[in-house]
């Protein structure tokens, strides 16, 4: 079985090929090509991985090496392929979803004149992240991470036309390429620490290594992880990237792109283990940015970047339990795949409101579509109770997992950790709540002339509903006898925390932090009408409706802070190093000018300077004797 790994990646690999290259015969069928395609890595998929349950825990892990990619004297990089618990499930998460999105596209995209170059595009962005997540070292890995980048640049600035797609397209790139250069530093240390890229070395050798260079490698790898996953203080690009068309927006933010982070910090447990500053770091950027992404939430108007500050915000608590070291790391592939399930079709959802609402993404103009859109309603509430982690579905099980495991990090750290997870889980019942309200309930506030709402149609609902199901029954069946955490044990270890309290109080404060919130937004947007336009609002709704000033920031440090540096740089080479220069250059000059009035053309003048020449070495030589 070993001999089909290749084929997870090759499927849609071959699918952006041909659909990229094959020119406008293939405008007609491009699009089931492409799906079709998916589909054939998500079979393939369940295939490695029903033979994966079929054999003891200890022989579940594969390898396929293809060839020997880069062998130069003692320099030996590898293609290989490397399928065991962590990567299997991000094979099906991936390939699944990703299916799902694909046939979804078939519909949104149905009128769209370059639907095969999107499919191309989303083939693509499929084989790059399932080659980042199967590769067998880091530098294969880069560039599948490499890849995602790319795929990422074309599919959010796939409608280029506007301005606004084409500059979100740059920024995503441009802010990942900072996270970028973290990654290959961090390989590079790798390689002068250990000689090697591959994972198992690497991870086995993080004992005989000093502390200093683990932090340092780790630190490395914290930056990639935080441009990929989009946290602070590289998490700018996310809510912009909604630019795209939104089955990107579901594709890049549930299943694939802002998850490559976590995966990156928890394949390189060892490491992170044993350089516990490195480790405080990881935790500390998770809990800071599940509450930045939630505040930013609450303020957004448009659906769609409403959702990707939750994105960010639930990010955050997956990174914030990987920080936390074996009774995290299980806990934060739990919850980023429960994540996949109910974001994907939150995504998918809000696409299927725009598209009965004219493309109209502020949600002060929706209000009552429950009666017009059934199935939109009902999928879309299900992924709402999910992820504010309404007792018995999937989010609940994992974001209280992970909330148990903050407080049992212990002490003083432990109470902070556990207190931001459940103010941020009540700031998300809060923001979710109020998308749901001013969507789905109250009076109408569209103009019926202009606007009349409808419900999708089914290659749009069909992977809706698939997506409801796993957000209602995921969750459930991971914490159901501990499968999960058993399921990925032998890669990421597992220790069991004990928090200062029992589970039924870390629960019982789970359920009110939810309450608060779902009960805060009733009372601001359920009770009252809402209005057309937003209220000026207090300094921090305002300062969250500009991202917390993030961009602000950026523009202050990084363009400014650029702009002075360059100026003090060219005036350094204009006086300091063009002087010296030019400077030297005109000494010479001059020197050379004076010399030259010596070679006058004049042949009395030459024989007055031999005959001086002579008189003064005569001269000499007497005065020598002399002596």
């Amino acid at each position: 079985m070993e001999s089909l790994i290749g084929l997870l990646v090759g499927a849609p690999l071959l699918g952006a090929a041909v659909l990229l290259c094959g020119g406008r015969r293939l405008d007609r069928t491009g699009h089931w090509l492409g799906t079709l395609l998916a589909a054939a890595s998500f079979v393939v998929g369940l295939l490695l991985f029903a033979d994966m349950l079929g054999k003891d825990t200890e022989q579940r892990a594969m390898h396929q090496h293809l060839f020997s990619w880069i062998p130069v004297a003692d320099f030996q990089a590898d293609v290989g392929f490397q399928l065991d618990q962590l990567s299997m499930t991000f094979v099906l998460l991936i390939s699944g979803v990703g299916t799902l999105i694909h046939v979804y596209s078939i519909g949104y995209m149905e009128h769209d004149e370059r639907r095969r170059r999107f499919f191309g595009y989303l083939n693509l962005f499929l084989a790059a992240m399932l080659l980042l997540v199967l590769a067998d070292n880091y530098l294969l890995l880069y560039v599948g991470w490499e890849g995602v980048g790319l795929a990422s640049y074309l599919l959010i600035g796939f409608w280029q036309h506007k301005p606004s797609a084409a500059t979100a397209a740059k920024k995503a790139f441009l802010v990942n390429r900072v996270g970028d250069v973290g990654l290959s530093i961090a390989i590079m240390l790798m390689f002068t620490t250990f000689g090697t890229f591959a994972f198992e070395p690497v991870l086995e050798s993080t004992g005989e290594t000093s502390e200093g260079k683990l932090t340092a490698i780790g630190l490395m790898l914290l930056l990639a992880a935080c441009g990929k996953s989009a946290q602070v203080p590289l998490q700018s690009w996310l809510g912009d990237a909604m630019e795209g068309p939104t089955p990107v927006s579901a594709l890049i933010h549930a299943a694939t792109m802002v998850t490559a982070g976590v995966y990156l910090i928890t394949r390189s447990g060892e490491i992170f283990n044993a350089a516990p500053d490195a480790q405080l770091v990881v935790v500390t950027v998770g809990a800071v940015t599940l509450l930045f992404g939630a505040i930013v939430g609450c303020a957004k108007d448009d659906i769609k970047k409403a959702l990707a500050g939750s994105t960010m915000s639930q990010i955050g608590y997956m990174m914030l339990a990987a920080g936390l070291g074996p009774i995290g790391y299980a806990f934060a592939i739990m919850h980023l795949v429960t994540h996949g399930f109910f974001k994907a079709g939150l995504f998918l959802g809000a696409g299927s409101v725009m598209h009965g609402m004219n493309d109209e993404v502020d949600m002060r103009k929706y209000g009552g579509l429950r009666k017009h859109m059934p199935v939109t309603f009902v999928t879309f509430g299900l992924g709402y109770l999910a992820i504010i982690g309404f007792p018995g579905l999937s989010g609940f099980f994992s974001k209280d997992q992970i909330i148990e495991a903050a407080f049992a990090k212990g002490g003083t750290q432990g109470w902070i950790l556990g207190t931001c997870a459940l103010l941020g889980a009540a700031i998300t019942a809060y923001y979710m709540t109020r998308v749901m309200l001013l969507t789905f309930f109250g009076e109408k506030r569209w103009d019926p002339a202009e606007t009349h709402p409808h419900e999708s149609p089914r290659t749009m609902t069909i992977p809706m509903i698939v997506l409801a199901f796993g957000s209602v029954f995921a969750g459930g069946y991971f914490k159901l006898n501990e499968n999960f955490v058993h399921w990925l044990e032998p890669v990421t270890e597992f220790e069991h925390g004990h928090p200062p309290m029992s589970a039924a109080t870390v629960t019982a404060a789970t359920v009110v932090a939810l309450l608060i919130g779902v009960t805060g937004a009733w009372f601001q947007y359920g009770r009252r009408p809402v209005p057309v336009v937003a209220p000026r609002g207090s300094l921090l709704t305002r300062a969250a409706r500009r991202d917390l000033l993030q961009d602000d920031l950026n523009h202050v440090v990084l363009v400014k802070g650029g702009e002075h540096l360059t100026r003090g740089l060219v005036y350094l080479d204009h006086k300091l190093v063009d002087g010296v220069v030019n400077g030297t250059a005109a000494s010479f000059g001059g020197l050379s000018g004076r010399v030259r009035r010596v070679q006058n053309g004049f042949v009395r003048s030459y024989a007055v300077s031999m005959f001086g020449g002579a008189a003064v070495l005569v001269a000499a030589t007497l005065l020598m004797r002399a002596v």
